[in-house]
């Protein structure tokens, strides 16, 4: 199949429309070029496909440093800093959808585009060439593996050790279908914790890391959630704690505690996370502190949203519970800052705060180079 693609989709694919008046979302692509392309999943209003040849390339294509970058981070054939405006653009047209027609700054990277991720979890593949086990990633678009020999978002500590456990395994005459996958972590000063998961038995549990974060000491599960590129969620916070101008702070979402603890440990704090493992880790990074630790949904606990208070917000790719966005409707808090990694669920549930809201210029953040991925913020404060 030919193609024209238009511009991206937040999803990170670009989008042309075919002879037919079918929608196709092709991966590999960027806006303006011509291509050629397989269909990977056809429906009756649209088809998904990967790019396989160029035949008009963008002035901004550049060449992947990884052969396996599709299944990784596909925007590596995008040049950097067409990618930063890219992602400005997507972010308003997230906005604009919900007819919100907010300013979006310029996205804020700390141009470390590369070996960046502290966490990576591989896949075994098995060769009937060698008789090995090698490191692998999913092809994007099917179920298939692909083995790798380099990859360059992650840490290199943390490939180093994956290959480490690799050779240890074949020198073993293991076999890849005994195991689910190789989990990785490091910290900033690279520290390593590893973990293989084997297909019928329970995780194994990792050693605990720690790191610090704007001064402060934070120690998270490798198998948990914890941010993947602390230097620029670093910058996040020094921008969020600008904004805290309140004694009552409520920090929704909060996973181990990092965005309150760091922002507002000297206030009168309340965190609030649903995962035990979490909450456990938020208890003990907030020793020493006068912080609130509650285990509950954030839609459960809306008693604690009170007028003169901050509330922060940080959820899961859904967005926000409805029954939480009705509990700020109808109490408004002073101020609220949201901090979303889905842009989309942000602006649906920004837009049912607008009438109450004065809304700041929005901020996105580069946290994942290379990927369509965006980290966005929203300062939001009450109208009086």
């Amino acid at each position: 199949m030919k193609a024209k693609i238009e511009k991206f989709v937040p999803g990170g694919q670009g989008i042309a429309t075919l002879e037919d008046g079918k929608k196709a979302f092709i991966w590999g692509a960027l806006p303006n070029e011509e291509i050629e392309f397989d269909i990977t999943k056809s429906k009756k209003n649209y088809c998904e496909g990967i790019t396989t040849k160029i035949l008009t390339a963008s002035p901004f294509r550049t060449e992947p440093k990884d052969k396996c970058f599709l299944a990784t981070s596909p925007w590596q054939i995008l040049d950097y800093e067409e990618e930063l405006k890219q992602k400005q653009l997507l972010v308003a047209e997230c906005f604009r959808q919900q007819h919100l027609d907010i300013e979006v700054l310029p996205t804020i990277t700390d141009n470390k585009d590369y070996y960046y991720r502290n966490k990576m979890e591989y896949s075994l593949y098995w060769s009937h060439d060698d008789n090995l086990i090698h490191l692998a990633f999913h092809n994007r678009g099917t179920h298939r593996k692909i083995p790798i020999e380099h990859s360059s978002i992650e840490r290199s500590e943390i490939f180093t050790e994956a290959q480490r456990i690799i050779d240890n395994l074949n020198a073993k005459h293991a076999e890849a279908r005994t195991y689910q996958s190789l989990l990785v972590r490091c910290n900033q000063q690279g520290k390593v914790s590893a973990a293989l998961f084997e297909n019928g038995k329970s995780h194994p549990i990792m050693e605990p890391l720690e790191d610090n974060l704007n001064g402060y000491k934070y120690s998270y599960s490798p198998n948990g959630f914890f941010q993947i590129n602390l230097p620029v969620y670093e910058l996040v916070l020094q921008e969020i704690v600008k904004h805290i101008n309140t004694q009552k702070v409520l920090d929704l979402y909060a996973g181990v505690g990092s965005i309150g603890l760091s922002v507002a440990r000297d206030k009168n704090l309340t965190l609030v996370e649903v995962n035990g493992a979490a909450y456990e880790e938020m208890q003990n990074n907030a020793k020493n502190t006068k912080a609130k630790c509650i285990l509950a949904k954030s839609e459960d606990v809306t008693d604690y949203i009170v007028p003169d208070c901050t509330v922060i917000l940080d959820p899961p790719r859904a967005g926000c519970d409805q029954k939480l966005i009705d509990a700020l409707i109808r109490i408004r808090p002073t101020k609220i800052i949201y901090l979303s990694c889905n842009p989309i669920t942000q602006a649906r549930d920004i837009a049912l705060l607008r009438n109450y809201y004065q809304i700041a210029p929005l901020q996105p953040y580069n946290f994942f180079p290379h990927t369509p991925h965006i980290e966005n913020l929203a300062i939001l404060t009450r109208l009086d």
